[in-house]
């Protein structure tokens, strides 16, 4: 069995960041293990523009954003191995693994990063009725065969759902000649982020329809075509608003899942808004030894929030190795309180006394909203926002003054403010 300080499972941009995080926080002995065959993971498909911004202060590219990492890791001669997908993880932070050179083997590691990413939900979980045709895509797929492979995988298009991959999609198909019909989304508001609405749908006069879904794909060798429908406040179609669009091809952009088999075998609790890891401050699981960072952990809009978070996670993972952080003491439950959908960190150590960037997602479009943290009656924090929606994700600064007066009965919650 080989034996490393820290392993690190996933070579994306969270992966990279993880590992640069720990190695200029003293450790050294760090292995990458990355599926595909190359760093970078799905930076390396998304040749648009829009990185970058916060972590470099510059518009980069996917890859050009992956690139920076990999220069890095490359300076630092940071061991990786390509090609190899991880089997099993256990509690005791063994690494299962397979690669063709190297057969199955096991890494003993003192502790282990998941930063394996997410995948995109299928047609399968829709169960949305029809035939199986060709011309069924995800929209990462669709990317994928487009900007890797410089296939069209269709001409007349119909995307459901609306998160960020779906929109850059109907802009990316429809600069290469396709024609996307409409862009259907469930519910009453779309679920990416909004310049990409004004860049990828109104700059190119594409419909977006809210309340809508897919009730029928018709075809039965090559999709021929769907029935659009609206939707009532239970997501269930109207009877009577049918519409039929011709097309030749679907793409589904329905919202992403965290990439945690190997922590749910693993028994890492998992946190069942999220789909990710329950996680501490420094980002440790329920697991001692184990943290998690990136979209694995729950799913960001911007990779350089996933940076951020990862060389946090990094720094922590060298902190537990070198024996200068040790989990003991009393812990705090943080609670989702009205209009919050979710929150990361879940957990923190009373001990704790640094500043916490606490990253939340809200329930529903609002305008002119109040973030309020609050223990009982007293009020510990609270910032005004102008505009929240699910499909950006926000995060509030807390103080060391405020996370030292942090207990069990702290709610965040979202309150609508008089105009």
């Amino acid at each position: 069995m080989k034996k490393a300080d820290l392993v690190i499972i996933g070579g994306g941009p969270a992966g990279l960041a993880a590992a640069l995080g720990a190695y200029d926080a003293g450790i050294k002995d760090i292995i990458l293990l990355e599926r595909d065959g190359k760093l970078g993971g799905i930076l390396n498909q998304c040749i648009h523009n829009g990185f970058g911004l916060h972590r470099f202060g510059e518009e980069l590219t996917g890859p050009e954003y992956a690139w920076k990492y990999q220069q890095e890791i490359f300076k630092r001669n940071i061991s990786f191995l390509l090609d190899t997908m991880v089997l099993n993880l256990s509690p005791d932070r063994i690494v299962t693994a397979v690669n063709s050179s190297d057969g199955v083997f096991q890494i003993q590691a003192k502790a282990v990063i998941l930063a394996m990413g997410c995948r995109e939900r299928s047609r399968g979980a829709l169960n949305i009725p029809g035939m199986r045709p060709a011309g069924i895509y995800s929209a990462g797929t669709a990317q994928k065969l487009v900007n890797g492979k410089g296939y069209l995988p269709g001409k007349k298009v119909v995307i459901l759902g609306s998160g960020d991959i779906g929109l850059i999609m109907a802009r990316r198909m429809t600069l290469e000649g396709a024609q996307v019909k409409a862009v259907c989304e469930i519910m009453p508001y779309s679920g990416g982020l909004n310049r990409n609405i004004v860049q990828c749908l109104e700059d190119f006069q594409i419909p977006l329809k809210l309340s809508h879904t897919i009730t029928q794909i018709h075809g039965k060798d090559r999709v021929c075509g769907v029935t659009v429908a609206k939707v009532n406040r239970s997501g269930k179609p109207i009877q009577g608003t049918g519409e039929f669009i011709e097309c030749d091809t679907v793409l589904f952009s329905v919202g992403l899942i965290p990439e945690n088999e190997l922590a749910k075998e693993a028994g890492i609790r998992l946190d069942p808004v999220t789909g990710g890891a329950e996680v501490f401050e420094n980002r440790e699981t329920s697991f001692k030894g184990i943290f998690a960072c990136g979209n694995v952990l729950h799913v960001h809009d911007l990779v350089d929030y996933v940076s951020e978070e990862a060389e946090l996670a990094g720094r922590s993972a060298a902190k537990f190795i070198l024996e200068k952080w040790k989990r003991d003491g009393e812990t705090v439950t943080l609670k989702r309180g009205e209009g919050i959908r979710y929150l990361v960190p879940q957990k923190l150590h009373r001990e704790s006394h640094e500043a916490l960037k606490l990253y939340f997602r809200v329930t529903d479009v609002k305008r002119n909203v109040e973030i309020v943290l609050r223990d009982g009656k007293s009020l510990l924090y609270s910032k005004r926002h102008p505009k929240v929606a699910p499909g950006e994700m926000e995060y509030v600064i807390l103080t060391p003054e405020i996370v030292s007066r942090l207990t069990n009965n702290c709610v965040l919650e979202m309150r609508e403010k008089e105009q």
